[in-house]
């Protein structure tokens, strides 16, 4: 049984309107007891362990609603491109790293539309500086791969290897692959390359849920396979998670999850099988974002469908039936248009199911389109890093429609429940930049003046609700956590200040100080 917790003298947002800031809040049992004013709450606490706030902010527990967790412990110990701002300079990292190791060099990270001189790299270009190893590097988006020479060798690709649906292979004039795979083409190449073994599972689990909770995340919302499930399980078993776990499960393994009856919401305490995965188009670093018009400059390109409409229709109902939610990917306009089409048909077939239907990214959608996901419920989880990382890009490719590109504030205008989270590795995992992002819509270098596309900027408020409030719905854990209340879990994030609605440029020096989960401290600064 978790020792009891006093926290006193803070400036505690409990993101319930009932009562939305207090002084204290004391946790007992794991479970929030009291809140209220420090002088009413230390008589209550007796033998409680203490925490002086001396005037620090505390909130719910934030909650990131879609990252890739093992993935991005992996990434932690792979070359990582993401700082590297010219061609160059990535091509001279990658040259060093092929001298520290044998076997394949992965890599994550680089992003050709931010190079000063946008290139398209190709397997001739990896030849150059590592001819001696396959290389494999996930672009930042994780939806293209590049890959060298040896690689495509090893993988069997040449010019007569045909397309799949839904994945491009880049080819030269004479049909010969050139390095940079796409959406379902990437797994061509990723066949090849050895599996993590159990032990490689086990240290980037262990190292991602210790990076979570150093950033102040209570809990997040995975997005990947079995694998990554039974590392976690396993930390699980062992009483080394230190964090809530949503898994999202790969479309793939459907059959599965059916056959073992599996539905929404089983599982532990702390490890939990969340919604059905799947993607509708690809993503927008890529040229792969599936679009209702012609990016920007191009003649018919429309971007990719990445699984077909009545393949994702099959997939939604299947899982319907057998209570399990879905959550598709969809970035451009088309796809979330498709999306909707086919949630709302679902919603015909299976009318009483009562499932929380999700889209990951909504990243440009329609005014039109808008109204209609809040008329559906589906909820929008998305990420607000994106808007400000991508934002040149966004407006390069898409002009005008940009108006409409992550409409936070419309979107809840609309009466539609946010959920926000980062998508890490593609971003950090550190959830107040995204919170930065959300209520400026600026770097974090403050570009652009004003904020981009501003009118959808969010109040703090409202960004805090999405990352604490929104994720927990989002997760049917809105009885158990979200907000600050007694009977809910005693999940808080405590930071090194006081935070401040009129000062948003303060979100940039703040730091987590403490994580806790269950009334237990899972990190201190």
């Amino acid at each position: 049984m978790p020792a009891d917790l006093l926290m006193f003298n803070g400036a505690i947002r409990t993101m319930d309107p009932a009562l939305p800031l207090v002084e204290a809040v004391l946790i007992r049992g794991g479970h929030i007891f009291a809140r209220g004013p420090s002088a009413d709450l230390l008589p209550l606490a007796g033998d409680a362990s203490r925490i002086d706030l001396a005037g620090r902010s505390a909130i719910p527990g934030l909650e990131d609603a879609h990252l890739h967790l093992c993935m991005h412990g992996l990434a932690l110990g792979q070359l990582r491109l993401d700082g590297y701002t010219s061609f160059e300079d990535t091509l001279l990292a990658i040259r060093t790293a092929q001298d520290t190791g044998s076997g394949w060099l992965r890599g994550h990270g680089w992003d050709h539309n931010t190079w000063p001189v946008p290139v398209k790299p190709t397997r001739h270009d990896l030849d150059r500086v590592a001819p001696h190893r396959p290389v494999a590097l996930d672009s930042k988006d994780l939806h293209s791969l590049w890959v060298n020479t040896a690689a495509l060798e090893l993988a069997g690709l040449d010019e007569n290897t045909p397309d799949i649906p839904g994945g491009e292979i880049l080819r030269d004039e004479q049909g010969w692959p050139l390095g940079i795979l796409s959406e379902k083409a990437k797994q061509l190449v990723e066949q090849a390359i050895p599996a993590p073994s159990e032990q490689e599972m086990l240290a980037a689990a262990r190292l991602a849920v210790s990076d979570a909770v150093r950033l102040g995340l209570t809990a997040v919302h995975s997005c990947e396979g079995p694998e990554s499930f039974g590392a976690l399980a396993a930390l699980d078993r062992a009483g080394e998670l230190p964090l809530r776990i949503w898994h999202m499960l790969p479309a793939a393994y459907l059959d599965q999850a059916l056959d073992l009856r599996l539905a929404t919401g089983y599982g532990t305490e702390r490890l939990r099988i969340g919604h059905i995965k799947m993607f509708a188009d690809g993503a927008l670093g890529s040229g792969t974002a599936e679009m209702l018009a012609p990016y920007e400059g191009t003649e018919g390109s429309f971007g990719v469908a990445a699984t077909t409409t009545e393949e994702i229709f099959d997939t939604v109902l299947r899982a319907a039936r057998g209570g399990l939610a879905s959550a598709v990917h969809a970035i451009g306009d088309a796809a979330n248009r498709r999306v909707l089409d086919i949630y709302e048909q679902v919603a015909r077939e299976q009318p009483r199911h009562h499932l929380r239907q999700r889209i990951e990214h909504v990243q440009l959608i329609t005014p039109t389109d808008q109204e209609r996901l809040s008329r559906l419920g589906v909820i929008a989880s998305m990420q607000p890093i994106h808007c400000t990382q991508d934002m040149v890009m966004a407006q390069r490719q898409w002009g005008d429609r940009c108006r409409y590109a992550y409409p936070w504030r419309s979107l809840l205008s609309a009466g539609a429940r946010l959920a926000f989270g980062t998508d890490a590795p593609v971003e950090e995992l550190d959830p107040l930049k995204g919170i930065y992002a959300a209520v400026t819509r600026k770097r974090a270098d403050r570009s652009p003046d004003g904020g981009w596309y501003p009118g959808q900027t969010l109040t703090l408020d409202q960004a805090l609700e999405a990352y604490t409030v929104g994720s927990a719905f989002a997760a049917y854990g809105e009885s158990e956590r979200g907000r600050i209340a007694p009977g809910l879990r005693g999940d808080l994030t405590v930071f090194s200040s006081a935070l401040s609605d009129d000062d948003p440029e303060a979100l940039l020096n703040l730091q987590v100080d403490c994580t806790i989960v269950g009334g237990q401290i899972a990190y201190q600064r």
